[in-house]
């Protein structure tokens, strides 16, 4: 990158977007005026939604063509498995951009579901289906013009690092406009730091939070954000109310926070925990309150435990991809 700079010509970048809701896309644009500073030393070769490149032009790319290639998405079909393995081929540097990319995110909790389920459920039985003659999705079909042709439908759903080999992250859903415009700067600069560094601080986000003032939590008892008038000074888990802030990564300016509304944890764990969901769930485990010099029975137990509705979203809304358990096994 460096020698591009030297020498006057601009970097190439490159955007894809493959399993995921779009916002990465959006966030690129939410840098607002710092896109021209983006566009003074780099040029975008490559960005399917807003470029008409087509896939065999990327094909005809020389071997790390593009300098940097930020890739958002994870992988849940061949079409998206083909354009990482080709982009990384085209490009010296690919991030994963985004929690889609890097954790799975969202898209990964179908990994609850077989892929004849999910199939069935939109093609046959929704209420709103209209398929008498219960046709299904296939691959390939001939016709009078010749063979039409789609993506194969994965059986689960990856991040990009159990695809191809990922250079660096930048988690967050979407991810936050001021790593954005680090990454950028550290581009820009020639500071890359090691590979496989997340380009986010390696910190939790109670270390962060204007609401961590005791250290000392106790948390009284499972409720859900729409049971209590949250009292924005407080610390959600002292109210009773979930918050993964404990096993998140900073770096989100603890927007949702702000918003007096929980985190969910989509800037993942800090690199010293290994599964984000059971981390959390040994934190809850450790606050939780219960009566001094007393056990719970087991109906008491299981009472507590079914107040935590949802226990795969709540504490793997983000991360099920990358976790121990990573999908749903019968």
């Amino acid at each position: 990158i460096i020698l591009h700079l030297m020498s006057n010509t601009k970097i190439k970048l490159g955007f894809y977007w493959a399993a995921s809701c779009g916002g990465c896309e959006i966030a690129v644009l939410d840098i607002n005026e710092k896109i021209l500073e983006l566009l003074s030393f780099a040029e975008i070769k490559f960005w399917p939604v807003a470029l008409d490149t087509k896939y065999c032009d990327v094909e005809t790319y020389e071997d790390d063509f593009l300098d940097v290639c930020f890739f958002n998405g994870s992988v849940r079909n061949s079409e998206q498995e083909h354009l990482a393995k080709l982009l990384r081929k085209k490009s010296k540097i690919l991030i994963a951009f985004g929690s889609c990319a890097v954790h799975g995110c969202i898209p990964g909790l179908a990994n609850l579901f077989k892929r004849d389920e999910i199939l069935e459920t939109v093609y046959l039985t929704t209420a709103t289906t209209q398929n008498q003659e219960k046709k299904m999705p296939k691959t390939k079909l001939t016709v009078a013009d010749g063979e039409l042709v789609l993506p194969e439908f994965y059986k689960e759903v990856k991040p990009l690092n159990k695809v191809v080999t990922v250079d660096y992250y930048i988690p967050g859903c979407p991810p936050p406009v001021p790593l954005i415009i680090n990454a950028i700067e550290i581009i820009k600069n020639n500071a890359l730091p090691l590979k496989g560094t997340i380009l986010a601080p390696n910190i939790s986000l109670c270390d962060s939070c204007s609401r961590n003032t005791n250290q000392h939590k106790i948390m009284p008892e499972i409720r859900r954000i729409y049971e209590i008038q949250a009292d924005p000074k407080i610390c959600f888990l002292e109210q009773g109310v979930i918050c993964l802030g404990p096993v998140t990564r900073a770096g989100c300016e603890t927007r949702c926070i702000n918003g007096n509304w929980p985190c969910t944890g989509c800037m993942g764990p800090t690199d010293e925990i290994i599964d984000q969901g059971a981390k959390m769930i040994s934190v809850i485990g450790s606050i939780l309150k219960v009566p001094e010099e007393a056990r719970l029975t087991d109906k008491e137990l299981e009472e507590t435990i079914n107040k935590i509705k949802d226990p795969v979203g709540t504490f793997y809304m983000y991360s099920l991809a990358t976790a121990l358990v990573n999908k749903k096994i019968k």
